[in-house]
């Protein structure tokens, strides 16, 4: 098996100097510091390459593009840009304004466009623009979309036409009054709604208030300076302060949403923080009940326990595991036909008849409410109920983009020849080998080791699981580093165990 990096390297002849950094096409989004790495002119020129693609793929001469933007100071200014682009291909543009993310994703359903473009660089510190762009309904560019877009804009390849702009007025509204009307819960839950003074501020209190939740607002005023922390769910920082909100105001929850509002973070009861993988589980038991023998999509990052956890058995339902990335999962839960899809990070995705299969921070949140509706229990004591297993953080040593691949491809290889030979690795056979991003293995009591390439950063990324104990985990981690240490590609970790 190969693992080559699914953004090629593209050759790409001499162009005019244009303040555009090829690094900025990431996996699945662009993001640049700007206008540092990317000016007006270079989103500009994203702009008409982006409306080239979507008329080649849509066919159409005219297609509807639904354009939003996120709250940094800039952000205006950047779509104003993009639209210049877009509307020279002949693009007819339909502006909503200021939104989060799956407010752009669900108007492309409700005003059947043909593709969307949201400015918004999510949670990474100001400075940073970016657009998350999708043209099938309900999912984002994968590798082969942002590869052919990255071709068509730095090779100039634009066609030209005569498109339109006009803006659409308080879209918002429907977008949180779809949310509200069939979401209601009898339970009065109290709820810490945390926003980071990004856009979700103005979105998530008053769906959450208005579907029956007792809310505690923290930092949700819209600030683009993020005076406090960047709006991200996984920022200690932003984690503290709403452990300390829930523990003060003796709250039921916390939630804390990123940037553009399609992620969200969970605290517990107690104060603690809750990995999105363990409440993708309990979110999966609970709709279970309702929807027997329904596929669920998770990421090779996620906990072992969805493969055996009693009630998805019982209710005859299917967990996949798949390539980590949104863009991944959803594709996959479209493409199986999936119920829902949990992301470590954060990213949720519900699919008919729950939600349109995007990822969407607060509809997310919604349904954790409806768990604690329908569970009549403390969050902290479902989390308890779980069977108990001892998960590491995400590790991230230093791997050249260059190399980073080859290495994956050699670890899959070793680590094939050690089940062949049945090497044991913490007293225990490898069972399993799953090799869709990068290579997860699974021994005999489910505990598993994780080694993939990072998506957007010079790293590898390494994740252990062990069902059985601390020093199990830390087995697993030890067996994998030294497989990396002998390839002699791997430099310092981020964090280690």
């Amino acid at each position: 098996m190969s693992y080559n990096n699914p953004i090629n390297h593209l050759r790409i002849k001499h162009i005019e100097i244009m303040k555009i950094n090829q690094s900025g096409f990431r996996e699945y989004d662009a993001r640049w510091l700007y206008p540092k790495d990317i000016d007006a002119e270079g989103i500009e020129e994203l702009g008409k390459g982006l409306g080239t693609q979507i008329i080649k793929k849509t066919k159409k001469t005219n297609p509807k593009i639904i354009v939003g933007h996120d709250y940094r100071s800039y952000s205006e200014e950047v779509k104003s840009a993009l639209k210049k682009g877009l509307i020279s291909t002949g693009c007819n543009i339909e502006d909503i304004g200021l939104s989060i993310t799956p407010c752009v994703y669900f108007a492309q359903f409700k005003l059947n466009s043909d593709a969307i473009a949201m400015v918004t660089a999510s949670h990474n510190e100001n400075g940073w623009t970016g657009v998350k762009m999708g043209i099938e309904k309900g999912l984002t560019h994968a590798p082969d979309e942002m590869n052919e877009l990255k071709e068509i804009t730095l090779n100039k390849k634009f066609l030209n036409g005569k498109g339109s702009t006009k803006d659409i007025k308080n879209f918002q509204k429907i977008y949180i009054q779809d949310l509200i009307k069939k979401n209601k819960i009898n339970k009065k839950i109290k709820a810490v709604v945390a926003c980071g003074n990004g856009t979700a501020g103005i979105f998530a209190p008053e769906i959450l208030k208005e579907i029956g939740c007792e809310v505690i607002e923290l930092d949700c005023k819209l600030d683009f300076t993020f005076p406090k922390y960047n709006p991200n769910p996984e920022d200690l920082k932003m984690l503290n302060a709403i452990s300390k909100c829930v523990k003060e105001n003796n709250a039921d929850i916390g939630f804390g949403f990123d940037g553009d509002g399609d992620r969200v973070g969970v605290v517990d009861d107690k104060g603690y923080e809750v990995f999105a993988d363990k409440i993708g589980l309990l979110i999966a038991r609970n709709l279970s009940e309702n929807h027997k023998k329904s596929k669920f999509i998770v990421d090779v990052k996620s906990t072992g326990l969805y493969i055996r956890d009693e009630v998805l058995i019982k209710n005859n339902c299917k967990t996949i595991y798949w390539k980590t990335g949104h863009s991944h999962i959803k594709r996959k839960v479209n493409k199986e036909k999936a119920l829902a899809g949990f992301e470590k990070s954060g990213h949720f995705f519900f699919n008919k008849p729950i939600g349109y299969g995007y990822d969407d921070g607060i509809s997310s949140a919604i349904q954790i409410c409806h768990l604690l509706n329908t569970e009549n229990k403390k969050i902290s004591i479902m989390i308890n109920n779980l069977p108990k297993t001892f998960q590491s953080p995400t590790m991230a040593p230093f791997c050249k983009d260059e190399e980073k691949y080859q290495v994956v491809d050699i670890l899959v290889k070793q680590i094939q020849e050690i089940k062949n030979k049945n090497i044991k690795i913490d007293n225990q056979l490898i069972k399993e080998i799953l090799t869709v991003n990068g290579v997860r293995f699974v021994l005999e009591d489910g505990s598993w080791g994780l080694v993939r390439a990072s998506s957007n950063k010079p790293s590898l990324v390494v994740v252990t699981e062990s069902s059985s104990s601390d020093n199990g985990k830390k087995k697993i981690f030890d067996f994998i580093d030294n497989l990396l240490q002998k390839t002699g590609k791997i430099g310092k970790y981020d964090q280690k165990i």
